[in-house]
């Protein structure tokens, strides 16, 4: 192992199945963001970060083309070419493309919103839904499928504000409106991509499944993997290094 990746080992991980894209591009980023690969110079070629996440190189080539995007990295072909760190110069108050926000912040409400989406998940499985509320859950979910990009976040803040409705405490619902609001400060931070948003769908229908089987672990487990997706993108763009 070369000096470049004894660099990246308390970085770089196996990610989980559930969430590879985001935990791929929250792992990438940190490596980017603590200069662990120095500006100007290249990552790891794609077989050896592919191999060191665990991922495929298409899951691979999508978390690189997000950070292309950003303006983190770029491109070169050739010989001597590769994914290189881009040379940035930041401006007054700035902390790469993103204005960095103070990591307790975003923490403290990642943790209190996978608490309440997970118990009310868990308490609309345990104790059921009537005919009515299961066609709400499904006519919600199935809004967010329909949406274009423009609408979508709208569109899944209700599904999931549905969901803390139907769980049947009132007192939940309010705390999830707001930390919920909290949370979509957060998301209007960073870029909307494609292919978060296609594995969220996904967990949105496995969800709900879960949800209307009367099903409460596994909809506790779906909903803690979902915020977990989220809360791996959103500690990627906008916190700073631990510690």
């Amino acid at each position: 192992m070369d000096g470049a990746a004894d660099r990246l080992a308390p970085v770089l991980r196996p990610v989980r199945a559930g969430n590879g894209f985001e935990e791929a591009l929250e792992q990438i980023l940190q490596v980017v963001r603590l200069g662990l690969v120095p500006q100007g110079e290249r990552l790891p070629a794609e077989r050896e970060l592919a191999e060191r996440l665990q991922i495929s190189r298409v899951t691979l080539r999508e978390v690189l083309k997000v950070l292309q995007d950003e303006d983190l990295v770029e491109s070169r072909r050739g010989r001597y070419g590769g994914t290189f760190v881009r040379v940035r110069t930041a401006g007054p108050g700035e902390a790469g493309p993103q204005r960095r926000i103070e990591r307790i912040d975003v923490e403290d409400t990642l943790r209190f919103r996978e608490v309440l989406e997970s118990g009310a998940a868990g308490l609309c499985a345990s104790h059921g839904l009537t005919d009515e509320q299961g066609t709400r859950l499904r006519d919600a979910l199935a809004a967010t499928r329909d949406a274009p990009l423009t609408d979508y976040r709208r569109c899944d803040t209700m599904l999931h504000l549905t969901l803390a409705e139907l769980s049947g405490s009132p007192s939940l619902a309010a705390q999830y409106a707001a930390v919920r609001a909290s949370v979509n400060e957060l998301l209007d931070r960073i870029p909307l991509l494609v292919r978060n948003l296609e594995h969220s769908q996904t967990q949105h229908g496995v969800l709900v499944e879960a949800v209307l089987d009367g099903d409460a672990d596994g909809a506790r487990e779906v909903a803690r993997e979902h915020c977990g997706g989220t809360a791996a993108l959103l500690r990627g763009f906008l916190t700073g290094p631990a510690g």
